[in-house]
C-alpha cells in the first residue's frame, strides 16, 4: 500500500508508541543531520520511558564537533548494538550498506517481527525497511523527524530541539536553500532554546590549526576543468591519507564546502583516500546537474545537488570513472 509522507509519519508514531525498546542508527561517518536526527527522536523516546540506544558503523566514536547534541549519553559503539533490536529506527541512511557493520541488524529485526522504520530524504533511498518515510523534497532528515514528534505530541524540549537544529543547519548549507517552512521550523526550535551560534561554531567553525595546512596543500593541487560535467565546469580536489593525518573526519570533510565556491564550475568534486585503493568521494552542484544520479552510478548516493560514494582503485582510476559519470548525469 502506498502511503503518503504524512500518513507514514502518522504510522511510525503508532510504531514507537507501544515501543519500549528502540535503537536507531545513522550512516557511517554520520554528519549533523544523520546523528542530530537519531539523537532529536531518541531524546524524545527517551523522555517517554523507552530503552533507547543511537549507534553507527563507523567510526568507533562519535565525531567531537556532533558529541555536545548527545546530552544524554545515548550513543553506544555498534559492537554494542544487541543482535536483532527489538525496534529499528534507520535515518538519512539512503541503502542497507551504508549502514557498514550494522547491516545484518536489518534483517535480524524483520526475521524477527520486529518493525524498521525507515526516515530519510534521499532521492536513491531504496526503501528496506518495513515503513519506510521517504522524502526527497524534505530539506533535511531532521525536518522529518520534527514532523514525527509533531505527530507524537512529544514535548519539544532544549536538547532535542538542538539536535535537530544541527540537521537542519548543515543539510540546507547554513539555510541557503531554506525554504519559508524552513525557516518557520527553525523559528520554532530557537523559540525552544536553542543557540544558534553556538550550534553553528561547534559544527562548522570550529578546525585545529593544522587544517590550515592541509586545506593550503590540497587546494595548491586543485584543479578546474571547464568542459567537464558536460561543459558545465569541474572543480576537484584529492585529499590523501597524508593530507589528512592528524585530522578529524569533519575536518577533512570541510573542504568540499570551500571547493564548491569556485564561480566558473556546476560541480564541485572531492576525493578523500581512506585507504590504499579506497575513496570516499563527493559532490556538490550548483543546481543544473543532478549529482545524485552520478554518485549511484559510482556505488553510493544522495541528493541531486550533494551526494557521495565509495570506490576502489588508484587515485587516476577513480577520477576517470567520476568524470565519466558526471557526462552521463541528468540536466536539471
Amino acid at each position: 500500500m502506498n502511503m503518503s509522507v504524512d500518513q507514514g509519519l502518522q504510522a511510525a508514531a503508532a510504531v514507537l508508541a507501544r515501543a519500549r525498546d528502540v535503537t536507531l542508527f545513522g550512516h557511517v561517518n554520520p554528519d549533523a543531520d544523520a546523528f542530530g536526527s537519531a539523537i532529536g527522536l531518541g531524546l524524545a523516546l527517551a523522555d517517554r520511558g523507552a530503552t533507547v540506544r543511537v549507534s553507527f558503523g563507523a567510526p568507533a566514536e562519535v565525531p567531537e564537533s556532533l558529541r555536545g547534541l548527545d546530552s544524554a549519553g545515548l550513543f553506544v559503539p555498534f559492537d554494542a548494538v544487541p543482535p536483532a533490536p527489538e525496534t529499528l529506527v534507520v535515518l538519512d541512511t539512503g541503502s542497507i550498506d551504508r549502514l557498514g557493520p550494522l547491516a545484518d541488524r536489518v534483517a535480524a529485526t524483520r526475521d524477527a517481527g520486529g518493525d524498521v522504520v525507515v526516515i530519510d530524504h534521499h532521492v536513491s533511498n531504496t526503501r528496506f525497511g518495513t515503513l519506510n518515510i521517504v522524502d526527497d523534497r524534505s530539506e533535511a532528515t531532521a525536518s522529518l523527524v520534527l514532523r514525527l514528534l509533531d505527530a507524537m505530541d512529544a514535548p519539544l524540549t532544549e536538547p532535542v530541539a538542538r539536535a535537530i537544529y544541527a540537521g537542519l543547519l548543515t543539510d540546507t548549507s547554513s539555510f541557503r536553500r531554506a525554504t519559508p517552512a524552513t525557516h518557520t521550523a527553525a523559528a520554532r526550535l530557537l523559540a525552544a532554546g536553542v543557540d544558534s551560534a553556538a550550534v553553528a561554531r561547534g559544527l562548522m567553525d570550529t578546525h585545529p590549526f593544522a587544517w590550515l595546512g592541509m586545506l593550503a596543500a590540497v587546494l595548491q593541487r586543485a584543479e578546474l576543468d571547464p568542459s567537464a560535467a558536460q561543459g558545465l565546469g569541474l572543480v576537484s580536489a584529492t585529499i590523501t591519507l597524508a593530507d589528512a593525518d592528524g585530522l578529524r573526519a569533519e575536518d577533512v570533510e570541510s573542504v568540499i564546502n570551500i571547493v564548491r565556491a569556485t564561480r566558473e564550475a556546476e560541480v564541485a568534486a572531492v576525493l578523500k583516500q581512506a585507504g590504499p585503493d579506497t575513496w570516499v568521494g563527493s559532490f556538490r552542484a550548483v543546481g543544473r546537474l543532478d549529482v545524485s544520479a552520478a554518485a549511484v552510478a559510482l556505488g553510493g548516493g544522495g541528493h541531486r545537488l550533494a551526494a557521495g560514494f565509495t570506490t576502489h582503485g588508484t587515485e587516476s582510476e577513480v577520477w576517470a570513472r567520476v568524470r565519466a559519470a558526471l557526462a552521463q548525469a541528468p540536466r536539471l
